[in-house]
Parts: C-alpha cells; structure tokens; sequence
C-alpha cells in the first residue's frame, strides 16, 4: 500500500512534466478559441459615457469612462482597456482585462489589472452581454452587461451574505467607432 501511495505522488509530480511533450494541434486549438470568441463581436470598438461608483462609506462620484476593446492574437482573445476620467482629465481610473476561452474546460476566463490589483475571473457572454464577478470574503460584487448596437450598458452589485444586493457601479457607454487596437501597429520584421 506503501509503494502504491508512492507510485501516485510520483505520477503527480511527474504528470506536468509530460504533458506538454505531447503533440496538439496548435491550429486547431486556435481555430476553437477563434470562434468561441465571436460571441464577444459585439463588443469590439470605442465606447465612451457617464460611469457612477459608490464608495464604501456610500458617497457616489461620477466620471467619463471610456472602453476600447478589440481582437488578438488572430481574434483567439479579446483585450479591453477602460479609463475613467475625472472633470480635468485626470486618469481617475485604468484597467486592462483579457479574455480568453480554454476548448479543453469549455469555459472563458478574464486576466484583469486594474488599481494595482490583478485576478483571474469566470466571464460568462450572454445572449445580450456579459457577466462575471469578484468573490469576496463574505460576498461578491457581480457585474452584468447588456450590450446593443450602440450601447454598453454595465452595472455591479455589492451582493453580501444575508444582504439585499448594494448598487456599487454603473456605466452607460455609446459606441464612439471602431477600432483596430490592439492589433494594428505590430512592429515589422524590416
């Protein structure tokens, strides 16, 4: 029993180390990434429009938020940049997120920075949108999207155990036109 525990930790161990010497097709990896991001389409060019956030201690500010979101990497992800931008012009806020989608879990995923904080979140397009949500110790904020042909619509709720759901953002963007970003401007081989 011993040496069949053994046998096991070692599998384990060893498990990483050989799988990537296993041949895949890397087309067609790709080629399924590529089109489960096509339900992401909608989303691809300049937003801009009022954005709300209410603070811990409940005090609300208002700012201009703008999104530019477009393809990468052949259209396998999609790359979003928001800022928010006070009355001057100052940067008030600045996020980078990247969704991507796994064919081997089936499920999408956004790799987000954003106030000096980084995290991995399930990111789940709608029929209309999208959805996905912080988990927090004892709650979540979740966020939902609906997304027309010239609006962007987003909100999040602060949801704690046992609580009524808070209102905690708001944004109402207007498509502002397309974008080539992030894929234009790759540096050329000469």
């Amino acid at each position: 029993m011993r040496f069949f525990s053994l046998l096991l930790a070692v599998a384990a161990v060893l498990a990483p180390i050989a799988a990537p010497a296993q041949p895949h097709d890397a087309a067609a990896l790709i080629a399924s990434q590529t089109e489960a991001m096509r339900a992401l389409a909608m989303l691809d060019g300049v937003w801009r429009g009022p954005a709300t956030v209410t603070e811990a201690d409940g005090r609300r500010f208002g700012f201009v938020q703008t999104e530019r979101i477009g393809p990468f990497l052949g259209g396998s992800i999609k790359v979003i940049e928001g800022r928010g931008y006070a009355d001057d012009g100052a940067i008030r806020f600045n996020a980078l997120g990247i969704v991507s989608f796994d064919p081997a879990t089936r499920a999408y995923t956004m790799h987000s920075h954003a106030q000096g904080r980084v995290g991995d979140f399930a990111f789940v397009p709608t029929a209309d949108g999208y959805r996905w949500e912080i988990a927090l110790p004892a709650g979540r904020i979740r966020y939902v999207a609906t997304v027309g042909a010239d609006e962007l619509h987003e909100v999040g709720d602060l949801v704690l155990d046992g609580r009524a759901p808070v209102r905690v953002f708001e944004m109402r963007l207007k498509r502002i036109g397309s974008t080539d970003w992030p894929a234009a401007g790759a540096v050329p081989p000469k």
